[in-house]
């Protein structure tokens, strides 16, 4: 599959190079995942960094950016998030267009609280291929429960008048979706989410699994993952959102591209033996630390015990072909995995 076929359908392309796990140093990622900022304008109950400070609060600067970026020329895909909120960065919208004039499809997750009409039109116009809103919850309610601050009323306006402002501008990019992080005490709403997402004109809805540290924090517990304790009225939640769905000609799946029932049983004992991450990816910090991925902040406590490079101290391709990396990736084939993916397998997202 070309790189330019990734506009199409760039998951596909990011699954198949993974699915290649020859030697790799000949090769560089074909997706970078990049945490324009780890600051952020909520407190979420299930997000590691309102409960410790992982790095000094920073944005990444246009110095770092550019130099990642340059190492890879032909980079198919940039996710441009992590542990923050992109919308807080003031040079964001020149970051996408740098990325936009070399072919790169290109999104990230939002939430939403910034979507100010203002901004609608310069953030159709960088090219932006997707916008990810994360919101958690279908009431006022449970979001500020949930999220840490009372912004689901401007959320759900805001964000539904940018989708309006495409709509008469006749523009479909960027794609807009509406996620909600699978908890036991707000999958109930997953129906009328579905039905909210429609009102607001979103046809796109997407079931995130809980990732959590084992020790737990807030409300990122093992006794709020649906993962493989779901009960008969969560999942009748699910059958009815996707009937709803179905009705009101919304897309609704899960973690992993997959339905949302399946993607919360257990498919394989050794599920991260299946990750292709750390063959086609790589995740750099706002202060430009590598990780495997997005996902392990949010799994184990302490970068220290997975970090694998510096971007401001090494090239990419000295980081991506170093002895921690080809470590990880031995490591990940084996029946002791890293730390970070040791249930990562099984409760990874997109």
């Amino acid at each position: 599959m070309s790189v330019a076929a990734t506009l199409k359908n760039p998951q596909r392309y990011f699954e198949e190079v993974g699915a290649d796990r020859s030697p790799v140093a000949d090769r560089l990622p074909v997706c970078l995942y990049l945490e324009v900022t780890n600051r952020c304008n909520l407190l979420c109950e299930t997000c590691p960094r309102t409960f410790e400070e992982l790095e000094p609060p920073a944005d990444m600067s246009w110095d770092l950016f550019t130099k990642i970026v340059d190492q890879v020329p032909g980079i198919a895909r940039v996710v441009m998030h992590g542990v923050g909120e992109p919308m807080l960065v003031r040079n964001l919208p020149d970051m996408i267009r740098y990325l936009k004039a070399r072919g790169t499809y290109v999104l990230f997750n939002t939430n939403g609280t910034l979507m100010q009409p203002k901004r609608f039109q310069e953030l159709i116009d960088t090219g932006l291929d997707e916008l990810r809103v994360s919101l958690d919850a279908a009431d006022r309610e449970s979001y500020a429960r949930i999220r840490g601050k009372d912004f689901f009323n401007r959320i759900v306006r805001d964000v539904g008048k940018f989708v309006a402002y495409q709509a008469q501008a006749g523009v479909t990019t960027p794609r807009v979706s509406l996620w909600l992080t699978g908890l036991k005490e707000t999958i109930d709403q997953l129906p009328e989410f579905v039905r909210l997402a429609a009102r607001m004109g979103i046809r796109e809805v997407h079931l995130q699994r809980l990732v959590f540290d084992e020790s737990g924090y807030g409300k990122a517990t093992a006794g709020n993952s649906l993962f493989e304790s779901s009960q008969a009225a969560e999942l009748r939640a699910i059958a009815a959102a996707q009937a709803i769905a179905g009705s009101l000609g919304v897309m609704l799946d899960a973690s992993g591209a997959t339905e949302p029932g399946l993607s919360l049983r257990k498919q394989d004992d050794r599920a991260w033996s299946t990750c292709r991450r750390p063959w086609s990816l790589m995740y750099f910090t706002a202060h430009g630390r590598s990780l495997p991925c997005c996902i392990a902040p949010f799994s184990v406590r302490g970068y220290g015990n997975y970090t694998l490079g510096d971007a401001t101290q090494h090239e990419l391709r000295e980081i991506w072909n170093s002895p921690a990396y080809r470590n990880f990736r031995t490591s990940l084939l084996s029946d002791g995995p890293p730390a970070p993916c040791q249930n990562c397998g099984m409760r990874w997202s997109l």
